[in-house]
């Protein structure tokens, strides 16, 4: 089956939960008229629809081949990523003195859902672009920007995202990659870096790697790191490309899923180095970077909100055709379709509520960063920076968790089919296993949210932020609305599990370090399944008053997530505050 962007449901979740149109309201987003989102992401479906989820399983079962020293994709991947960059949907957010759009991120993210839902592999080729542009933006020099930014914001030109090596996993300090000074402003860059996204294909003339190497006299660790533009062809100056730089693929890898997007080794160095120039100050590269690789944790959050939307999609679809059974007291012999089931109701409310609550999350930290940049008074600008940097880690793990659980339970819907792959269901499964890897593991970005998210400022982003969610549950208890069930009761006791679980682990963070580390993984769980069902309660709340809209559909949703997957926060809490001492003898268990 192919997809269908769920326009009505992203909506709501960008309006009402994440806040976009309070923002708006609020002149946070200057002249920016918030009904063109509805027309963006009508047109971005229908692109989605039509042109590139037709091409997923075509990608996945033809993948991609290494012929000499260039990267061949799937049939058809050169035409619809060439339709992609006319179309405009590169430059959506884009600045535009570049060629931009200039459309809020938040925006953009709803599109990213689309392209990641609708194809994933494909999608993942303009999210590192995305990024490239924000670091060439914040920190390039002007005349790296005039000569690489509109190909990077048009997309005609996509970038990557170098860091890893074979020694140099998350540890980024451990990289070898050598730069020498050329002694024109250039530098030579020699190394060897591994699972490199895109690093190679046929989509484009010419590709921008922005790439982490060591300079002969630069410190230790992640205070010696620089980062490098290095195109893949030279450019002259008149803007024709020139002579191949020395960067090339030596290899591709063979995964899991993600058949279809080149994951590459990428060689400097074999023909005197690699042409690089200098993107910020040298050994500033960290600092650069982690503009990139900020932006790519929200993107691959979204992966998860896609790829969970589209396993559910075709997990309905199924469920409404397969027969088997009859549905209890129905009498005579003919089966009916197992949607009838109590059970498979089950997990197809339970996909579908993890992906609106990730979904929204996402939109909420893209709209916090959004107004971190767009908004006019410093001190909400500040804020929204620190609400902003609070989300990022949930947004990207609690997303990509809930989207490889929402696979999963796709494939248990579709029974042995499932574990067919002429079904589809089993691609699903294994495209979205990575997003719990890249960008930063799930364990290390709860390692972030607990020793620098958490503690930032004493805790002030926290506290504030369950303050609003406090008010969201007067709202549903005084909504008076029985449908909601015990969703206020359920959304109250994980706020207290959650405050209190913060609170234990924000005295642990400097004089416990160990105690509070051993509960970080189910303390994000408990920010996300907390924050979650307080959102979709919200987004339940204000459908009420929304022309033409169901709101009823939107309670129950709330209503199954805070009684089904909210209700677990005493339990995490309590994992939280006693982890510590539940590991204490498990070095015996595992190297006894």
């Amino acid at each position: 089956m192919t997809y269908r962007a769920p326009i009505n449901d992203m909506l709501l979740a960008l309006n009402h939960g994440a806040g976009l149109d309070a923002a708006v309201k609020a002149g946070h987003y200057g002249d920016f008229d918030g009904d063109i989102a509805s027309a963006v992401l009508e047109e971005a479906g229908r692109f989605a629809s039509d042109v590139l989820a037709p091409l997923n399983r075509t990608g996945d079962e033809h993948g991609i081949k290494l012929e000499g020293s260039n990267v061949i994709t799937a049939p058809g991947w050169p035409d619809a990523y060439k339709r992609w960059t006319a179309a405009g949907w590169n430059a959506v957010s884009g600045p535009e003195d570049f060629g931009g759009q200039g459309l809020p991120l938040a925006i953009n993210a709803a599109c990213t859902e689309i392209w990641s839902a609708s194809n994933i592999s494909f999608g993942l080729c303009p999210l590192l672009t995305l990024s490239a542009i924000e670091a060439l933006e914040a920190h390039g020099s002007e005349e790296l920007k005039r000569i690489y930014l509109e190909k990077l914001v048009s997309g005609e030109w996509p970038g990557t995202m170098q860091l890893t090596e074979p020694q140099a996993g998350s540890d980024v300090g451990a990289l070898r990659s050598r730069a020498e000074r050329a002694g024109d402003g250039t530098y030579r860059i020699k190394g060897t870096k591994i699972f490199i996204t895109y690093g190679d294909h046929d989509m484009s003339e010419n590709i921008v790697h922005f790439v982490l190497a060591r300079l002969p006299d630069a410190p230790a660790g992640t205070k010696g790191i620089s980062l490098f533009l290095i195109p893949k062809f030279m450019v002259n100056a008149d803007g024709s490309l020139g002579a191949r730089n020395d960067i090339y693929v030596s290899g591709i890898e063979h995964k899991l899923g993600m058949h279809a997007a080149p994951t590459c080794t990428m060689t400097m160095g074999d023909h005197g180095g690699a042409i690089g120039y200098l993107i910020g100050e040298e050994n500033r590269g960290m600092q650069c970077m982690f503009t990139m690789m900020n932006q790519a944790r929200l993107a691959v959050g979204l992966q998860g909100v896609g790829i969970a939307d589209r396993a559910y999609q075709q997990a309905l679809a199924f469920a409404q055709e397969r027969r088997q059974g009859r549905a209890v007291g129905k009498p005579g012999s003919e089966s009916d379709p197992i949607i009838v089931h109590p059970d498979v109701k089950r997990m197809l409310m339970q996909m579908r509520a993890m992906t609106a609550a990730s979904r929204t999350i996402c939109y909420a930290t893209a709209v916090a960063l959004d107004i971190s940049m767009r908004a006019k008074d410093a001190k909400v600008r500040a804020a929204a920076a620190a609400r902003a940097a609070l989300l990022t880690p949930i947004a990207k793990a609690f997303s990509t968790d809930l989207g490889n659980e929402a696979t999963s339970i796709g494939v248990q819907i579709h029974g042995g089919m499932g574990f067919i792959e002429e079904t589809g269901a089993a691609q699903h499964y294994r495209d979205a296993r990575i997003t719990q890897i890249y960008e930063g593991t799930n364990g290390i970005q709860s390692i972030d949210l607990v020793t620098r998210k958490l503690a930032a400022n004493g805790g002030d982003s926290v506290w504030a932020l369950l303050d609003e969610l406090k008010d969201i549950v007067k709202q549903v208890e005084t909504s008076n609305d029985p449908a909601f069930g015990t969703t206020g009761a359920k959304l109250r006791d994980a706020l207290a599990a959650l405050d209190r679980a913060s609170r234990w682990l924000l005295e642990r963070v400097a004089s416990a370090p160990n105690e509070a580390l051993a509960g970080a993984t189910p303390y994000l769980r408990l920010f996300g399944a907390t924050l979650g069902g307080c959102m979709l309660a919200n987004e339940a709340l204000a459908a009420r008053g929304i022309a033409d809209t169901d709101p009823q559909r939107y309670v129950t949703l709330a209503r199954f997530f805070a009684e089904n997957i909210t209700v677990q926060a005493p339990a995490l809490e309590k994992t939280v505050t006693d982890g510590a001492d539940a590991m204490k003898g498990a070095d015996a268990v595992l190297l006894g």
